[in-house]
């Protein structure tokens, strides 16, 4: 997965420098590159400076996405000391979805899952993940929908409602040309955990996946997310931790890259 960008939504877009690849124009930069870019020291250096340069010019945060069987050993030094700050570490965990565990949990009362398409929905998502946060999260609204308009195909997203309110959401990203499809999201409203909502939506979407013919399913898990989905059948296979630079006086935002910290339920 690590060669195959997303759909990107408009005006967000791939450049390379080398093996190096960035994605442009959202939130804030994503920077990726394979296992080893065969550069060491001075060169190393150069390449990260050149990053944090780039997106300083635009004044945005970016984040290098680091995993841990990356090499040289010292990159994350090297990240370090060109100011980039490591976010918490998650667990990269995959699952062969012929042998996921989905038995769909029994949702409490006046609970509903839907799947959802409309830029409202969008937004009420948006709304959940501000109050999950604390923090504006309005973004994540301009987000999906960027990349529903893009390409609809590729992106399904999901909610758990009740009495009108979106109390859970999650998404599912597939991509095309790969076996796999990513589950993202997967926040849920504090007095809502517990309940069975996050596990409901993994079935959902571990169902929806099958039906697409999708082989594995691929999480950046935390650390709450991760024993749920330990027991329906993921394996861990690595780790992953985002180093952010940001702007003077800003901090680095979040993406839709990984299950939620607080999505669990």
């Amino acid at each position: 997965m690590r060669g195959v960008a997303p759909s990107l939504a408009a005006g967000v877009r791939l450049e390379h420098d080398g093996s190096l690849r960035r994605i442009v124009g959202e939130f804030r930069g994503l920077v990726t590159t394979p296992r080893d870019t065969g550069l060491r020291g001075a060169e190393l250096d150069a390449l990260i400076a050149r990053q944090r340069d780039y997106f300083a010019a635009r004044g945005e945060a970016v984040e290098w996405k680091t995993r841990g069987h990356d090499l040289p050993g010292d990159l994350t030094d090297r990240l370090r000391a060109a100011g980039f700050v490591p976010e918490p570490q998650e667990t990269v965990l995959v699952a062969p979805v012929a042998e996921l565990a989905v038995r769909q949990p029994e949702l409490p009362g006046g609970v509903t899952l839907r799947r959802v398409t409309a830029d409202a929905d969008m937004h009420r998502i948006a709304a959940l993940e501000t109050a999950v946060w604390g923090e504006d999260m309005s973004w994540i609204g301009e987000h999906l929908v960027g990349r529903r308009t893009a390409a609809p195909d590729d992106l399904s997203v999901h909610v758990a409602e009740a009495d009108g309110e979106v109390v859970c959401a999650a998404w599912l990203s597939f991509r095309p040309t790969t076996e796999f499809a990513g589950l993202l999201g997967g926040s849920t409203l504090p007095a809502w955990r517990g309940k069975g909502l996050y596990r409901a939506l993994v079935a959902t979407r571990a169902a929806l996946a099958a039906a697409r013919g999708v082989r594995y399913l691929h999480v950046d898990a935390s650390a709450d997310s991760a024993p749920i989905l330990r027991r329906m059948g993921f394996r861990a296979i690595t780790t992953t931790t985002p180093y952010v630079w940001s702007p003077p006086g800003e901090g680095g935002r979040e993406g839709d890259r990984k299950e939620d910290r607080r999505g669990n339920g």
